[in-house]
Formats: structure tokens, C-alpha cells, sequence
């Protein structure tokens, strides 16, 4: 249940952080920096890691235009430190989710990703969108 909470509160984070994700390999300006820095540090490493993984889908080969990620639809991520691995991930792009796996190395404070590898995933069917709450 802490887990669902803690996630709308990411979910909300992320869906105002989306519109500044737009260009590849991007330093988060002032507003980014100001909004992660108001979350936890397990927070804001995830919330980093999503931010990077949509634009490094974007900029990848298979023309999609991710607007959200959610990392734990089918796992748990693991933490360890300042690492953030999740083979549980998904994204969505043009109205449908994805499956997404992705392994984000970040800076101490959290904020500067250092080294990332990610790989998508096949596309979710509709009928899996329930039990993982994924939505339109």
C-alpha cells in the first residue's frame, strides 16, 4: 500500500517534470532541479531515471515518443546506492505501454545521470492494463 502511495505521488512528479524531457542526454534546469530536490533521494533517483530513460527512448531507433514511465508495473526496481535497475518497467508512447527494462548509474546528489543502458521491450496487450494500473 506504501508502495501504491509513494507511486501516485512519483506518477504526479513525473507527469509535471514530462514537458522539460524533451531534449537528448539533457541537463534539468533550475524548475527540474528545484522539484526533485523537494523528494527523497530513493524519489528522486527513480523520478531521474524515468526523466532519462523518456529521453533516451525518444532519441532511440523505433520512433517512439514516450510520455510516461512507471518502473515498478511488473517488479520491483532494485536500489542499491545510487544505481536504480528495474526489469519491471514500462513506458508509454502514442497511447500504448511498453515493456522496459533499464539499469541508471546517477550522481551522489541524485540529480546527473552518469551512465545509463535500457532496453524496450514487447508492446503490453490491453488486456494486462488492469492488473498493472496502467491507464489511457
Amino acid at each position: 500500500m506504501k508502495r501504491q502511495a509513494s507511486g501516485f505521488r512519483i506518477a504526479l512528479c513525473a507527469l509535471a517534470l514530462s514537458p522539460f524531457c524533451a531534449s537528448s542526454a539533457f541537463a534539468i534546469d533550475a524548475r527540474i532541479r528545484s522539484q526533485l530536490e523537494k523528494l527523497t533521494p530513493e524519489e528522486r533517483l527513480e523520478q531521474r531515471c524515468d526523466m532519462e530513460a523518456m529521453d533516451r527512448i525518444s532519441d532511440g531507433k523505433g520512433g517512439f515518443r514516450p510520455d510516461k514511465v512507471i518502473a515498478y508495473a511488473f517488479g520491483d526496481p532494485k536500489l542499491e546506492g545510487t544505481t536504480f535497475k528495474t526489469r519491471g518497467a514500462v513506458f508509454r508512447s502514442k497511447g500504448e505501454w511498453f515493456r522496459l527494462s533499464y539499469k541508471c548509474e546517477a550522481s551522489d546528489d541524485r540529480l546527473e545521470v552518469n551512465a545509463f543502458k535500457y532496453k524496450v521491450g514487447d508492446i503490453v496487450p490491453h488486456d494486462e492494463w488492469a492488473a498493472h494500473y496502467l491507464y489511457d
